[in-house]
């Protein structure tokens, strides 16, 4: 039987297992410095380069990177072998074929490349250009004798594992490409640069394995991993650690991490996202060896014991009851929620006896906005917390990402779910220069859709954003903002569906005073997305009190708009416009009953009148 592509063996979902260090190798090997050129050993001691090759087959490996790590222009020239790059490189690839070949095995060949070993500019003295050609002249030579993938590791600067990789992409747009970067203290990159970043530029630029490899051992390149895989959840993973930190000891470099170590991180490699598992500086055979038998049948089945026990460890302790506005959902239940504002000043009392006017009027829950105008306001946390507390109604608690970063989004995650505030208005939030404190920080480095994925998709599976444990999984219930009478639906609905894949719970609809809108809105998303609408939504209803407020909702706040039928009637109100207001919104209600599932009333300020609205709802059986 045929040998499968990589990319199809990519897709059976069975982990693939490398090979581990060849530098550490060819120097206990052949003697020579721990600086040597090892990648002219493919010339001169090919038989030595293709025994490590044959020892690794051997363990188990079905992935073998050749010998060219550092076979590059700079790092050649700086070896006087500069002459030799082609042939270096050539023999590198037919080393490891051959090896292959007399092992008898089915193993893919990976094109080690490794960084040139230069400053690059802006911050080097090679320009962009001599990069850019020294991994062409490298890469043309590994294409041309035929390797299965290019194997790009130990990149301590991402941005020039991303130049090499665009080279790659720009002469092969088909090759399958591996491309590990190196971290190092506190999991950052050379210049700074975190896991979940690296990934994320990896991915985009086209890289079909995104990994991590050297730098430090199985711990620290696991909790890399982990950082990776929660940022690109469906992209495939390799990890390849050092054999722990190396001492010099009698002029010998050595590794102290054993092969029992490397298979107890080959089954946490494995539960981490790892599809690619190997090792680099200081790994042997023999630990190539000991992760072997623990991948293979029978004694796979430890994996997924270990898969097994920590997912029931997991769903053992997520206990937590759902919250009135989850079961409310699932059941389908026509819901009427009012926004209402923190005060200004941290007296609490007349907000307190609006909220017991909404609850006595029928309203299901109270949604606290934070900052609402970009307005200096008591705490919604606060807020939130007082009205359950002492009104005993359910809060949906709004939380904007603008002006928080993600350090500060995760803490006050968990501190909110401590005060008991599970319900989530997840939004990007008012500007800072439109309210109290133009100049306040207007920081944003997360957008709705990937905070909704990193609650749904994290805490409430029980790690942070960083793939540590927080304990108990959170039960967070999600909103997010939608806009059913946007002007261009299309983009309104690939919004959307981001929000909806990272999994929000419901949404909270802009005001719409046209129900033909979200007609119209229902139906573009089913010619776009194949099928039918589903998200429960709370739609916006704003009682307007005065043409002057109408007429400034509809020419000043983007995406609202309303029509001229409705301007008349508030004009010819007169002093009566606020009636006439009330009105509006509760034949909007009648209307939109059957298109939504619930009501945010946004009154104002005005809750006497919010009160009015949510009577109506409860006194109408069309709403059940």
């Amino acid at each position: 039987m045929s040998q499968l592509s990589f990319r199809k063996r990519l897709q059976t979902g069975v982990p693939i297992l490398a090979d581990g260090a060849m530098g550490t190798m060819l120097h206990a090997n052949s003697h020579s410095p721990a600086d040597a050129c090892f990648d002219a050993m493919n010339l001169d001691a090919p038989d030595v380069v293709r025994s490590i090759h044959q020892a690794y087959l051997e363990a188990g490996s079905e992935l073998i990177a050749t010998n060219t790590f550092g076979a590059n222009r700079f790092k050649l020239t700086g070896a006087g072998k500069f002459d030799k790059l082609a042939q270096i490189n050539r023999s590198g690839v037919q080393l490891a074929r051959e090896a292959i070949a007399q092992s008898g095995t089915e193993s893919y060949v990976a094109g080690s490349v490794g960084p040139l070993g230069v400053g690059i500019a802006p911050f080097g003295a090679v320009s962009q250009k001599d990069a850019r050609e020294a991994y062409a002249l490298q890469l043309a030579a590994l294409l041309e004798a035929g390797v299965d993938l290019i194997q790009f590791e130990t990149f301590r600067e991402h941005k020039e594992l991303l130049l090499a990789v665009a080279v790659l992409r720009d002469m092969s747009p088909t090759l399958p490409i591996l491309a590990q970067a190196t971290f190092y203290h506190e999991n950052l990159s050379y210049a700074g640069f975190p896991p979940a970043r690296v990934a994320n530029d990896l991915g985009r630029a086209g890289a079909d394995v995104i990994g991590v490899n050297c730098g430090s051992g199985p711990a620290g390149i696991t909790a890399a991993l982990r950082q990776m895989r929660f940022a690109m959840p469906d992209a495939i993973f390799s990890t390849m650690p050092n054999a722990g930190f190396p001492e010099v000891v009698g002029g010998r470099i050595l590794y102290p991490a054993s092969a029992d170590y490397f298979a107890d991180f080959a089954i946490s490699a494995v539960e981490s996202g790892a599809m690619v598992v190997g090792g680099c500086c200081g790994t042997m055979p023999e630990h190539i060896a000991a992760m072997r038998a623990v991948l293979d049948a029978p004694l796979r089945a430890t994996i997924d014991l270990h898969i097994a026990e920590s997912e029931g460890e997991t769903e053992s302790q997520a206990a937590d009851a759902p919250t009135e506005l989850a079961e409310r959902l699932a059941a389908g239940l026509f819901t009427a929620t009012v926004e209402m504002a923190p005060p200004r000043s941290y007296r609490t009392e007349p907000l307190l006896q609006a909220a017991r006017r909404l609850r006595a009027a029928g309203a299901d829950l109270i949604n606290v906005a934070d900052t609402p105008a970009a307005r200096m306001k008591m705490s919604a946390w606060a807020v939130a917390h007082l009205l359950q507390t002492q009104i005993g109604i359910e809060t949906v608690l709004h939380f904007p990402t603008r002006g928080r970063n993600m350090l500060r989004i995760q803490g006050d995650l968990l501190a909110s779910h401590a005060l008991g505030l599970r319900n989530l208005f997840v939004v990007l939030g008012d500007p800072t220069r439109i309210g109290d404190f133009p100049d306040a920080s207007d920081l944003n480095d997360v957008a709705p859709s990937r905070l909704i994925h990193v609650i749904k998709q994290g805490m409430n599976r029980g790690v942070d954003m960083a793939g540590n444990s927080i304990g108990k999984p959170s039960s967070f219930t999600v909103g997010c903002a939608l806009n059913m009478g946007a002007d261009d639906i299309d983009r309104e609905i690939r919004i959307l569906r981001k929000k909806q894949q990272a999994g929000a719970d419901f949404a909270l609809g802009q005001a719409v005073f046209e129900p033909a809108r979200i007609r119209q809105f229902r139906q573009r998303y089913m010619e776009l997305c194949g099928e039918a609408f589903a998200l429960p939504v709370l739609m916006a209803v704003m009682p307007l009190r005065s043409l002057r407020q109408a007429r400034y909702l509809h020419n000043e706040v983007p995406g609202i708009n309303i029509p001229a039928d409705i301007m008349a009637r508030l004009a010819a109100a007169g002093d009566e416009a606020s009636r006439a207001g009330l009105h509006i919104a509760q034949e909007l209600l009648e209307e939109m009953a059957d298109l939504v599932q619930g009501a945010y009333i946004i009154p104002a300020g005005d809750y006497e009148l919010a009160a009015e609205v949510v009577a109506h709802i409860r006194e109408r059986g069309s709403f059940q």
